[in-house]
């Protein structure tokens, strides 16, 4: 069976060669969205939006998965009628090495220094 039903729901993702590390920075200067790239991080899996807890409007979380994807920084694809998202580290350690790890250990750091949690 083809996947045609998914297909037309595809959403745009920027080539690995169109990524830029200013939209990197930018998507990943925000706590929300640094957050959910912490989760995807730990995880080492596909997660649906709904299996992230934030504390904002369900439009918010919607704009802030949009910027992480229009910026490269995760893959969004639909599983049935799931929308899961993928870190896409591959393509971020290819393209700019060791930022990622580095940003992560930096976000670890600073949640220990401030008592949030992790």
């Amino acid at each position: 069976m083809t996947d045609t039903a998914t297909a037309g729901r595809a959403l745009p993702h920027p080539e690995r060669e169109e990524i830029r590390l200013e939209a990197v920075l930018h998507a990943l200067s925000d706590p929300m969205r640094l957050q959910i790239v912490r989760e995807l991080a730990a995880r080492e899996a596909e997660l649906t939006c709904s299996q992230f807890e934030l504390p904002v409007t369900k439009s918010t979380t919607t704009h802030h998965f949009r910027v992480l994807r229009e910026s490269g920084v995760i893959r969004q694809i639909y599983r049935g009628t799931a929308k899961m998202n993928a870190l896409r580290r591959d393509d971020l350690d290819g393209l700019f090495p060791g930022l990622l790890d580095s940003l992560l250990a930096a976000a670890d750091r600073q949640s220990v220094r401030l008592g949030d949690r992790a």
